[in-house]
Formats: structure tokens, sequence, C-alpha cells
């Protein structure tokens, strides 16, 4: 006999937060390792970054960073979402997974964003690494 206190069952909710939560902690460690990839590229031209505060700066604010951006307000709406008080309807968190999908897709010949990535993943296995993690996250066979 199994007691029910003991092993709480998850509403779908749960679990579809559950899932969203690990995806955020995926695109934050897949934006760490493009930070730190793009600050070697970018010390090679500009000098040193002398401290986290300089760098934080410069992925703000410097256009050599700006391609990053698109990560990170996804992981926003990662949180906004998750964080809402209203009810989080699967339709929701699938539109945000469809959107990772298609941003996570890296292209040789592409412009902006999937050329950027493309060239990330070419020069840094921590990129390689993290993207393959995110990915695992986002398999269409995933529970949502």
């Amino acid at each position: 006999m199994t007691d029910q206190s003991i092993f709480p069952t998850r509403s779908s909710e749960d679990l579809t937060r559950a899932h969203l939560n690990d995806l955020r902690h995926g695109l934050l460690r897949l934006h760490k390792a493009l930070v730190d990839s793009e600050r070697i590229s970018y010390e090679r031209f500009h000098g040193r970054v002398t401290s986290s505060g300089e760098l934080l700066q410069l992925v703000i604010q410097h256009e050599w960073f700006a391609w990053l951006h698109p990560v990170s307000e996804l992981v926003v709406q990662i949180d906004e979402l998750v964080d809402a008080d209203d009810p989080m309807t699967a339709n929701d968190a699938s539109s945000l997974i469809e959107r990772a999908r298609a941003l996570l897709n890296p292209s040789e010949s592409g412009a902006g964003f999937e050329k950027q990535y493309y060239d990330a993943l070419q020069r840094d296995p921590d990129v390689v690494m993290t993207h393959a993690q995110v990915l695992q996250l986002l398999a269409p066979d995933v529970q949502v």
C-alpha cells in the first residue's frame, strides 16, 4: 500500500513549471558559456576585461555582446510565466519551448544570432556541451 502523503502526486502545471525551471537553468548555463566565449574573442581585439562589473556592462551595452540578448530575454520570459499569479497553460509553456527551439538553431549561412551562435559552437567546446544539454531539455519527447 502506498501512502499518498509520502508520495504526493504532482499536477501537470507543477511538472510544466519544473520543466520550465530546468530549461531556464540550462539557458542560463548556455548564456554564461557564450559570454565566456565572447569575452575571449572580445579581449583579443579590445584588451583585457578587468572585472566582472566591466564585463556585465559590456554584455548589457556593447554591440559586441548584443547578439546574446535574445537568450537573456527568453530567460526573462520564462521567469515571468513561472512567477505569474495566473495559472500557467500548456500553450504558454509550449510557446516558450518552441521559441527556445527556434532560437537555438545555429546556421553557418545565417545572419544575426544564428550565425554568431554557429561560430561560438565552432570555436568553443564548452558551448557545444552546454548546447547539447539544453537540446535534451527541448527534445520533442520531453513532457511539458
